[in-house]
């Protein structure tokens, strides 16, 4: 007689304008854990207020499917903040995120989950072809940049919207309880023993994806000020070296005035000098100003998201 217990899995997915894709992703994952018979599962669905009908599909897959717990959000709180309302709502042994809009192939979950099984406490899916608009991959390249830059990535570490994460990193995750959550960040904080498998990279069949400029703008900025403090580091090394370019050019101006007597000051240079210094110190102060008010935000503990409502599955699987 077996009497193995079996590992759970929760998969999470963040939805946003998806009521017309987000059905036939967990018809898929159902079909694919069905063959996957080591492991139970249950799909945790977060909806991020999105305008359209989307909870209203999220509620029929939960009356559809034992399996669904539906999560509704007060507000667009953001792919992150979503996935953390999942990830508390979860109680699988490991946790996988994807998309809501097919592109991440759940078909394919089991790769990830063999990763684990050989030890990885977070493996990442990478894409040799990705088949997101030019924009989107000019997100993705930017957020790569600082991600190894600012939290210390290490360059051959891929990441994406699909990964699988053990509970205890997930545990570790859960800590982080402020607002301007970046899971990258959280991830990275947590372990290091991380890894990438290779999986097809779909093409979007309905919509575009939720992403605007000021919406990849924001999570950047999000991910190098919550979980950094390289920026200000840079900052004090720009000041230094202003400082420094500013005293050797002094030295300079009262050489030359030594030798050529009838040297006349130069208003433009003086007025790019003042100008390039003025606008420099209006950056830093500002970036100052970023972390001062972060903290003045979490310190009256402005809510990482907040829930209107929580449907839960007909049962446990």
């Amino acid at each position: 007689m077996n009497t193995e217990v079996k590992e759970t899995v929760s998969f999470v997915i963040p939805c946003y304008r998806s009521e017309q894709t987000v059905g036939n992703v967990v018809e898929e994952i159902r079909t694919t854990m069905e063959g996957l018979s080591d492991y139970n599962y249950e799909v945790i669905l977060v909806n991020d207020s999105s305008p359209d009908a989307t909870m209203d599909t999220i509620r029929t897959l939960c009356n559809t499917y034992p399996f669904v717990t539906g999560i509704d959000l007060a507000k667009n709180f953001g792919q992150h903040a979503a996935l953390m309302a999942g990830m508390r709502q979860s109680k699988g042994d490991i946790v996988v995120c994807l998309d809501d809009d097919g592109q991440t192939p759940a078909d394919e979950v089991g790769k990830l989950l063999q990763k684990l099984k050989e030890g990885y406490d977070v493996c990442y899916a990478s894409y040799g072809k990705k088949q997101h608009s030019g924009f989107r991959n000019f997100g993705s390249k930017v957020n790569e940049l600082m991600t190894r830059m600012m939290l210390g990535k290490p360059k051959e570490l891929y990441i994406s919207s699909y990964f699988a994460v053990k509970r205890f990193v997930v545990n570790d995750m859960l800590r982080y309880e402020q607002p301007y959550s970046y899971v990258i960040g959280l991830v990275l904080r947590s372990t290091k023993n991380i890894t990438n498998v290779e999986v097809n990279h779909r093409a979007r069949e309905v919509g575009r994806s939720g992403y605007t400029l000021s919406k990849l703008f924001s999570l950047w900025f999000n991910g190098f000020t919550a979980f950094s403090i390289k920026p200000l580091r840079i900052a004090t090394f720009i000041g230094c070296v202003c400082a420094c370019g500013g005293f050797l050019y002094g030295i300079y101006t009262i050489v030359k005035k030594l030798i050529l007597v009838d040297v006349q000051a130069g208003f433009s240079a003086l007025m790019s000098v003042l100008v390039f210094i003025g606008g420099m110190i209006m950056l830093m102060l500002g970036m100052i100003g970023e972390y001062v008010g972060r903290m003045y935000l979490c310190m009256n503990n402005s809510p990482q998201y907040v829930i209107r409502e929580i449907i839960s599955a007909k049962d446990e699987r």
